[in-house]
């Protein structure tokens, strides 16, 4: 292990890894950002009061014991750069780097009860194309943290539009019906955390928590990587 740790120290010498954000190079246990994009990221602290703005989308709406984001997410920012290389640069790890760091705010937190993970799942097309599921990513650093597994316990049963440049109706028109439990037996009387990467209205996250309430006494919690201000 100590040689393959020199060797890499070596070449990173000739080919150093860079910051996706600001292209500096990393230095030490750095991975994915340095540590003045990471100083500098636009946390919501949300999972440190209850009445938050990701849990104020759903009131009214959907029954949720919690919900939170981990970033602010706002249009033409360098954080909305690391989210579309998530999504659509083949750049799985940066999800899973994203989980890590939330995951480690939220230990004691109780988020840390819940006895799953699901993320939102994406269409078997349309993941086949990217190659991944990027909710499912950011799920697995969370999960490293937290020791709460991930669980593929939702399955999109229409392939559906992109969500982008939609309005408020259009979105949930578009992803209503859409979802449905895998197998409600696994969800009984159970604390799921659904996850995905950037809520905006909150309709596909709606839609999936309709479709998990369908299932006997099932609490739901939210988690994202972003909120769209």
């Amino acid at each position: 292990m100590a040689f393959f740790s020199w060797l890499k120290d070596f070449v990173n010498l000739f080919y150093p890894y860079s910051c996706v954000l600001c292209g500096h190079p990393l230095h030490g246990n750095e991975e994915i950002l340095c540590a003045s994009c990471i100083l500098d990221m636009p946390r919501t602290h949300f999972h440190t009061f209850a009445n938050n703005e990701t849990a104020q989308r759903f009131w009214g709406r959907i029954d949720l014991e919690h919900a939170a984001s981990f970033l602010f997410f706002h249009k033409g920012s360098k954080y909305q750069k690391l989210i579309h290389l998530l999504k659509y640069n083949n750049k799985p790890e940066i999800g899973v780097f994203l989980g890590n760091l939330y995951g480690q705010e939220l230990i004691n937190t109780s988020f840390a009860n819940a006895d799953m993970i699901i993320p939102v799942p994406l269409h078997p097309k349309k993941e086949k194309i990217r190659g991944y599921n990027q909710a499912e990513k950011f799920a697995e650093g969370l999960s490293r943290q937290l020791n709460i597994p991930v669980r593929n316990e939702l399955k999109r049963i229409k392939f559906t539009e992109t969500q982008t440049k939609k309005d408020k109706e259009e979105r949930w028109n578009n992803v209503k019906n859409v979802f449905s439990p895998v197998n409600c037996k696994n969800l009984e009387n159970k604390h799921v955390i659904l996850v995905d990467d950037v809520i905006t209205t909150g309709a596909t996250l709606e839609a999936c928590a309709i479709a998990l309430k369908t299932c006997k006494n099932v609490k739901i919690s939210i988690l994202t990587v972003g909120i769209a201000q």
